[in-house]
This record gives structure tokens, sequence and C-alpha cells, in this order.
């Protein structure tokens, strides 16, 4: 979702294509689907989710994190906003956003320091149980927790605020989500591009090699998860303001690996594919919810979609369209095969 083409290597331009397609289209979707409301606001809601995945692709994509937790940082940034709109009556987004990523990074950082930063390098296993245990665990907790609604979680949350006005659904909100994750997609591909990616690129390929040359590579991962973690924070936020309610299930292992789906179907590494992934879950789930009979086998349906993508195309529905010679020079990603070490 960007525009350029000389931040390829090798010339590649079917990328910079898929990208200036996509963003062409979320520019124009708000505008073809005015007689359809509720449309506006699955696309709102498919902006803000895909914040949600390609904060798991820094973690998997780039970093080699294995993480089930993205939506623990997800629903706590959302809770956050929420009960600072009900106590404080408090819900400009100049400060309740910005707020929603600093949660998002502190907490995903304090992750980082049990999971990432011990004395012994931890095991893709070991991360991934820990977020996953990070997330479940606070879903029961907020389950229990009166003050914060407990099972039935936080509804009627007060409306986002910009200036003087309050955002409703519909195009004012989308157009806002669309600034946001094209500022963030921007920023991330930014990072991907500069010194500290091709570190993360180097980690992907040889991690025990870059060690060798004096580079903590887990202090590495710990600051990628943390910009992930702002960058859920957010997502959160958004999601709570849009559709004025916050549950436990915001934090839970559920929407952790819906991220992971999206992510992984659309293709990771590449921080497009995730935005698609998201697209095409989320507008395949919307047509099937009249289908009683075929929405209870959904999942079901998913997870094998998935499993034959993973099969034979690992990279995702994007590596149908993009070769792996275009994938591993696009962002020095997750696409570089490794030469030994990790």
């Amino acid at each position: 979702m960007l525009i350029g083409s000389r931040w390829l290597a090798g010339g590649s331009r079917v990328l910079p294509a898929i990208e200036v397609a996509v963003l062409a289209s979320a520019v124009a979707a708000p505008l073809l689907l005015q007689s359809r409301p509720e449309l506006v606001t699955l696309a709102t809601n498919v902006l803000i989710l895909s914040l949600l995945a390609i904060s798991f692709d820094l973690c998997w994509g780039y970093s080699g994190i294995m993480s089930f937790g993205q939506a623990l940082f997800f629903g706590v940034a959302g809770y956050g906003v929420a009960l600072i709109g009900r106590d404080l009556e408090f819900s400009h987004a100049w400060g309740t956003l910005p707020l929603a990523m600093l949660i998002g990074l502190l907490l995903s950082f304090v992750f980082a320091a049990f999971l990432l930063l011990g004395r012994r390098t931890p095991t893709v296993i070991f991360v991934a149980l820990g977020t996953l245990t990070g997330s479940y665990a606070a879903e029961r907790l907020v389950s229990g927790w009166q003050y914060v609604g407990a099972g039935n979680g936080l509804s009627a949350v007060k409306l986002l605020q910009v200036g003087s006005h309050e955002l409703v659904e519909g195009t004012a909100f989308y157009f806002l989500a669309l600034a946001l994750l094209l500022a963030c997609y921007l920023t991330a591909r930014y990072v991907m591009r500069s010194q500290f990616g091709l570190v993360l690129a180097g980690m992907r390929q040889n991690e025990e090699r870059l060690a060798f040359f004096g580079y903590r590579v887990q202090l590495f991962k710990a600051l990628i998860f943390s910009f992930a973690g702002l960058l859920a924070g957010l997502s959160g936020a958004l999601s709570a303001y849009h559709q004025g309610f916050i549950g436990p299930g915001s934090m839970g292992p559920g929407l952790s690996t819906a991220a992971v789906l999206y992510c992984l179907f659309g293709g990771s590494g590449t921080l497009i594919g995730p935005v698609l992934g998201t697209f095409l879950i989320e507008v395949i789930s919307y047509q099937l919810a009249d289908q009683q009979q075929i929405k209870q086998y959904w999942p079901v349906i998913l997870g094998l979609v998935l499993l034959v993508v993973i099969v034979f195309k690992p990279s995702g529905i994007l590596g149908f369209f993009v070769s792996e010679r275009e994938r591993i020079g696009s962002y020095g990603g997750a696409g570089r095969k490794r030469r030994g070490g990790r």
C-alpha cells in the first residue's frame, strides 16, 4: 500500500503495482459503496485488522518471532481508551490514539524483556507459548473483572473526537483508518529498508553468524517486537472506537490466531500480504454470514485452504503473483533462504 518503484532490488515491478492497485482501490472503495453503508463499515474493519496483521508480520515475517499474543496488545489498548472515555470523559484522537500506541509499546516491551532478553536464546516454541499464555490469561482475567464489564465487556464506548467532530461509522472514520494504516505501513517499510531492517534480514538468514560478529540479535528482536506491539495497540483503539465495544475476546487467542491466518494466508514478509489476507478472509466471512449451513464449517474450510496454500505456496496468496526472488529483493524479509544456522 505505498507508492514507489526504486525500493525493489533487481528492478522488480509486480509488488509496487500490487501496492498501488490496493491503495487506489482503498481510496475509491467508500465512494463506490456509498449506497451500502454496511460495506463501508466492513471495509473500515478490514483496514483496522490489517494493522494487527502487519504487526504479526513484523514479528514472524521479518524477525522469526512466532507471537500468538498480538491480540493482547490490541485488547489492552482497546480497554484503555474505552475506560478513559467512560471514567474521564476523554476521547480526543490527539490524546487517546498516542496513548494506545504507548500502551501497546510498553506492554510488548515487558513481554520482550521476559521472553527474548534472558540469558539463554529462546526457542520459537518458547516465545509462541509465552505469548499465547499471556493472551489467554488476560482474556480470563477480564472475563471475571466487573470493573471492565467482566464477560459482557465494555459497550457504548465514547465516540472518537477529531477536533470538534465525533466520528461514527462511515466514510470519515474509514479515511481516518486508511490514513493511519498508510502512515504505519510507510513507517514499517522505512524501518525494514533501513540498516535496522538489514540486520533483521541477516538474522533470518543466519542468526548465529550475526551474533558472532557482535550483534545483540535478541535486542533487535525485542525492539521490533515492541514496535509491532505499538501497531497492535493502535489497531485495538481504533477497533474499540469503531465497534463501540471491547470485550474479552478482543485480547484472547482467537483474535491472535486470526492475525496469524491473515498474515500467512496473504503472504508473510511482504507487508502488503497481510493486508490482502485480511481483506480476503474478512470478505469471505461476511459473504458466508447468512449461510448458516456453511458458516459453521467455515473455520474448517479456512484451515484446509490455508493448509493447501502453505503446502503449495508457502509465501501465501501473494506467492501466486510474485516470485520468490522478488520477495527476497523487495524487503529482505522472510523470503530469504537460510544458508545454515538457526
